[in-house]
């Protein structure tokens, strides 16, 4: 088997083709029926490139508007090929929130395919079909526009406080400094089958698109309707005998609750990584159980530094009661708890998980204001410039030196994988749909809803809530439950009191 000299290449683009050229006739990429060797792919994005290059010019976003599946995994690489930054846009969010995005991002152009032409039309208009992309041309077609490692690479969109996303700029050498990190403790090779579960929005699915790159992997695209039925999901990777999973624990703790590993075989898998969420124990200890000769990590980190910045390989069993660990940074980061003073927290003093080191975003585009508050020069630090990026999480540093969890200090949520401001939800109730005129998002963590309570004379219908706020946000976004209150509480000068209403939500935790 040909080794090729993986990290040498600081642009990913440059990294494909050179994979490709060293392993043409492997498999790339599966999706349902559809096989694509390295060969085969890398034309199909140098086409891409080689079209997108006449259009429009390098150094600019270029935004994806189509379902997860092999044409998604083209037009990205061929945005890089091209020498611009990709941006996948989520095809089930109501088309306002995307139309926040793109007045946000003002991509060069949005590429879509006939199936979803209608929908892009409605949104924006400087737009392309994939199709127009792809036509055949008797010219040279390979090649493609280098760039520097600190130039961007992807755009991933989160949501923001009221109603106007944070788009996060990473560059390549992010990327390429995970992949590094990866490569020196898993050592992943050619043989590795990475079953994608991932949406396309997700940071998870552009570190899979990056596995495939630098490791000359097979990636596969799981059909998205398999997402919501588990059973036949663990059928689905029965047959595909994928090797590698990156999951977020929702999916997960479900397999768990209904005892799905005793019926299906699914031990070809011989990693599983898993973050965006806490994952609870006992469920955890289910696969472990299940899955003995599987290697299990918990991953940590905030899309604001590249994926993930902390791991912890689990290789004993824990008790049902103790807390999975963040672990210890990834290599090229560097993560530290700051108490409330700006000094590092002691053993088991919680603080503020922060981190610095090339793993870091630019920021976050167009949004100064934003940026400057969650990057900022690190305190430790009064000799030379240097940014660390303020995460919002609580955690410490135990005795054995494992950094644990513990909570967040603001409104900012992760739910089913998803990074949630509840302020944004608030919002949108109160200010836009002005549905109640006073209300609060809680985060039910044991049992993993939204909930909205809300100051009215009346009940007010969760038909109602629901109806409406399906107009305007993701379903993943609108609560679950919905409680009324005479009055809210408030504190002492009158304002709102989160923390009473909190305890209240979640006072059988």
């Amino acid at each position: 088997m040909v080794i090729i000299n993986k990290f040498h290449k600081i642009n990913i683009a440059a990294q494909f083709i050179e994979t490709a050229e060293f392993y043409p006739d492997k498999i790339a990429l599966i999706y349902n029926e559809e096989r694509y060797t390295f060969d085969k792919l890398k034309r199909l994005c140098c086409t891409v490139s080689f079209s997108l290059k006449k259009i429009i010019d390098s150094g600019t976003i270029v935004a994806v508007f189509l379902k997860k599946k092999s044409d998604v995994v083209v037009c990205d690489l061929g945005i890089l090929l091209s020498g611009n930054c990709f941006m996948n846009l989520d095809v089930t969010t109501p088309k306002e929130r995307v139309r926040n995005v793109i007045n946000q991002t003002q991509p060069s152009i949005v590429i879509a395919d006939k199936e979803c032409e209608t929908e892009v039309s409605e949104i924006y208009s400087d737009y392309i079909l994939l199709d127009a992309l792809l036509d055949p041309t008797d010219e040279d077609i390979n090649g493609f526009v280098e760039r520097i490692d600190t130039d961007p690479f992807c755009i991933i969109n989160t949501s923001g406080t009221t109603g106007t996303p944070k788009s996060v700029v990473l560059n390549h050498r992010s990327f390429v400094d995970f992949m590094s990190w990866a490569d020196s403790v898993y050592r992943f090779t050619s043989v590795e089958r990475i079953a994608s579960l991932s949406p396309v929005i997700f940071d998870i699915y552009v570190c899979e698109l990056c596995m495939m790159i630098y490791f000359a992997s097979t990636l596969i695209l799981i059909p998205a309707k398999l997402v919501v039925f588990p059973y036949r999901l663990l059928q689905y990777l029965e047959d595909v005998k994928p090797t590698f999973l990156f999951w977020v624990p929702t999916i997960m703790v479900n397999i768990a609750n209904r005892n799905m590993l005793e019926e299906i075989n699914i031990t070809s898998v011989r990693n599983i990584w898993f973050a965006g969420e806490v994952f609870p124990t006992k469920q955890f200890n289910y696969w472990y159980e299940k899955m003995p000769e599987t290697q299990f990590t918990n991953l940590y980190g905030p899309i604001e530094i590249t994926v993930d910045c902390t791991y912890y390989i689990i290789d004993h069993k824990l008790s049902d009661d103790e807390e999975i660990p963040l672990g210890y940074p990834c290599k090229n980061s560097d993560v530290f708890i700051l108490n409330n003073n700006n000094e590092i927290a002691g053993v088991n003093e919680k603080g503020e998980i922060c981190v610095r080191g090339t793993s870091l975003a630019m920021g976050y585009y167009n949004d100064k204001e934003n940026t400057e508050k969650s990057f900022v020069q690190n305190p430790l630090n009064s000799t030379y410039p240097e940014l660390i990026y303020r995460t919002g999480d609580i955690g410490l540093v135990d005795e054995k030196g494992l950094i644990m969890f513990k909570g967040r200090r603001d409104s900012l949520i992760k739910h089913l994988g998803y990074r949630i401001e509840l302020n944004e939800i608030e919002h949108i109730i109160i200010n836009v749909l002005q549905i109640v005129d006073n209300g609060c998002a809680v985060y039910n963590c044991s049992k993993k809803q939204i909930v909205f309570v809300y100051e009215a004379e009346c009940d007010i219908s969760p038909m109602l809530f629901r109806n409406k706020l399906s107009q305007k946000l993701p379903k993943y976004m609108i609560p679950t439950i919905y409680i009324k209150m005479n009055a809210l509480p408030t504190n002492t000068n009158g304002k709102l009191d989160r923390l009473s209403i909190n305890g209240l939500v979640n006072k059988d935790k």
